[in-house]
């Protein structure tokens, strides 16, 4: 057997660029090398785990020399947690290279014809923005690299907290995380203190045992709080216990939910949700409407930002009361109520049958009678009996999962014929592959990138095409 050939490894290398996926890009002669916690101008020694054709990926061993754009993160978990990783990057900074990847995408996928990209809208909150987290229970959390070279017995093996990202069974004990606002680290850092106060036990994913599972918090802005705790079998004593604990710690609280999943993984979607104290539900509310957000709803998890995108969805549809508008991939119908008051009428698809049932519900609280929403899979449903029962929609409002659009979607959409389409995603590249199948008919007129998320890769971007005469 012939020996393993080792990596490179790459001494003194000037970070040049940030890419796709928030990669910062180094250039070795004419190779392209991938990294991740660099930002350009920060001089790094690189060594190489994986090796393509075209690039490479590494990691940095060392840094030589800091970028004069670097800022010291905020967070003490920065670099571990899989979240926030572009902290080290004044918040102006993140705004550019979330604008470029915009343009850099649309041009070099789409490689279609493009207006002027509007600047970005920033978010009025970098900190403590998102109105839900998922924390996960595990009786192995990560250690320390001076824990593990110390050799010690772990005497303190329990976590709640967030996976390390590439390692399903490895879960970070956080202190104080920046996402979300107060009382989220209180709820959580009090949970903890009483799971192992009582000895409750945290759970192991690798042997599927243990009794604390998931902590999933939602704020709303208007005050409201949701708690939910996933168990992993029924321990109805110290079920309610822990519960009544919280409950009255935290008196707040208007909806303290629990889940008993047994199953292999920890979605709840498909489990049923028990309600301890308060209701099943917590509400938001948008230019006077008001939207029920149920333990399984999908909500923008930047709320004052959703705001912001809902807005330009609105301003692109150009609505004078007149259209008859279907809203694609529409969850629990946020964006057609939103778009209601100003069209003849709106029909929203979505796949998901509970988050249908919410956007009726959300569509009766508010007295929206212009709405109708249908669940299905929206290329089975979008057919000529569909288009003659609901009438041919003048203005098409889609916004689709990281995925895009399925392209069967697309030609029945292009076979509707509408004037407008407002392409709302929350990936440009698979967006731009969406446009330049739509270029046939369609031309693009207006981009509006929207940061949802800020001191992460990810950005938002609407599009609005108009029918090509």
């Amino acid at each position: 057997m012939g020996r393993k050939r080792k990596k490179p490894f790459y001494e003194s290398v000037k970070i040049e660029d940030i890419g796709a996926e928030g990669k910062a890009i180094a250039k070795v002669d004419d190779m392209v090398v991938f990294t991740k916690l660099a930002i350009p101008g920060d001089v790094v020694d690189l060594q190489v785990t994986k090796k393509r054709k075209r690039y490479q990926e590494a990691f940095v061993k060392d840094f030589k020399e800091y970028s004069k754009d670097r800022i010291e993160a905020f967070c003490e978990h920065f670099g571990t947690c899989g979240g926030c990783k572009w902290q080290m990057l004044p918040y102006e900074k993140q705004l550019y290279y979330k604008e470029k990847q915009v343009k850099d995408q649309l041009t070099r996928i789409g490689r279609i014809e493009l207006p002027k990209v509007s600047p970005i809208l920033g978010s009025a909150r970098n900190t403590f923005y998102r109105n839900k987290l998922e924390f996960t229970f595990s009786n192995k959390r990560w250690l320390t690299f001076g824990e593990v070279e110390a050799g010690d017995d772990i005497k303190d093996p329990n976590a709640l907290g967030f996976h390390v990202p590439g390692l399903f069974d490895k879960v970070i004990n956080i202190d104080k995380c920046w996402l979300q606002p107060e009382p989220s680290n209180k709820i959580r850092n009090f949970i903890f203190e009483y799971a192992e106060c009582n000895n409750l036990d945290f759970f192991d994913i690798r042997e599927q045992k243990g009794l604390l599972r998931t902590l999933i918090i939602r704020t709303s802005g208007t005050g409201e709080l949701m708690v939910i705790l996933t168990f992993f079998k029924e321990v109805e004593d110290k079920r309610v216990a822990l519960l009544e604990a919280v409950k009255n710690a935290f008196p707040e609280i208007t909806s303290l939910l629990y889940v008993i999943n047994g199953k292999g993984n920890d979605t709840i979607t498909d489990q049923a949700i028990h309600v301890f104290s308060g209701r099943d539900y917590i509400l938001e509310e948008m230019e006077g409407l008001k939207f029920k957000i149920g333990p399984k709803s999908f909500y923008q998890t930047n709320s004052e930002q959703a705001y912001e995108l809902y807005k330009v969805a609105r301003e692109f549809a150009g609505l004078k009361g007149d259209e008859t508008v279907y809203d694609l991939y529409t969850g629990t119908g946020t964006i057609a109520n939103f778009v209601s008051r100003l069209a003849k009428k709106v029909v929203g698809i979505e796949y998901v049958p509970e988050a249908i049932e919410d956007a009726k519900v959300n569509a009766s609280i508010n007295n929206i009678n212009n709405t109708s929403f249908w669940a299905g899979d929206i290329k089975n449903i979008l057919n000529e009996d569909f288009v003659q029962q609901n009438g041919k929609p003048d203005v098409v409002i889609t916004d689709p999962p990281r995925a895009g659009m399925h392209a069967d979607v697309i030609k029945s959409v292009m076979s509707m014929n509408p004037d407008k389409i407002v392409y709302v995603s929350c990936n440009p590249a698979t967006q731009a592959r969406d446009l330049a199948l739509l270029d046939e008919n369609y031309q693009i007129e207006k981009i509006q990138p929207v940061d949802m998320f800020p001191h992460t890769h990810h950005v938002e971007n609407v599009v609005l095409l108009t029918r090509r005469s």
